[in-house]
């Protein structure tokens, strides 16, 4: 299958793309979502190889895509975060026998030279019909065009 696209947003608060690249092997599981079309694109569309633009949201002026991410799971997988009590995002209703949330694996590939502002991006009249610069788009994770991705990379000063 065609290497698939995508923007997935992170409070750099709560996980930013310098805590990825730290992590080990530079590899994240991506749990805590919570929204029922974000965990269908990871179910049915996310595939192993496809690219990440790593979006930092709520950080003020510093709000737009800071970096470059590579799914690096076969295929998603149950949130184990949502059978815990403890955590934050614990869900009474998903059990290991149903699970109802997923996650996937994403990798640390490389930062932007300079990080592309949300202001920057709905500047850009060629990158209008992208979904993070439209009016009550607000999912933490979309799929991207391939010239978005593409044009956004560019602007961020880095090529594949």
């Amino acid at each position: 299958m065609a290497r698939k696209y995508w923007l997935m947003k992170s409070e750099p608060d709560a996980f930013s793309f310098e805590d990825l690249k730290n992590c080990p092997k530079k590899t994240e599981h991506w749990d805590g979502i919570r929204n029922y079309q974000a965990r269908n694109f990871m179910r049915d569309d996310m595939q192993k190889g496809d690219w990440v633009l790593f979006y930092h949201s709520n950080a003020g002026a510093e709000t737009g895509v800071v970096g470059l991410a590579e799914i690096v799971s076969k295929e998603a997988y149950p949130d184990h975060t949502a059978w815990d009590k403890k955590e934050k995002y614990y869900d009474e209703k998903s059990t290991q026998e149903n699970p109802r949330w997923l996650m996937v694996d994403v990798k640390y590939k490389k930062a932007l030279k300079t990080p592309v502002t949300l202001k920057e991006l709905k500047a850009q009249k060629s990158l209008a019909d992208m979904k993070v610069v439209q009016r009550g788009q607000r999912l933490s994770i979309q799929p991207v065009e391939k010239k978005h991705f593409d044009r956004v990379c560019k602007m961020g000063g880095v090529s594949l």
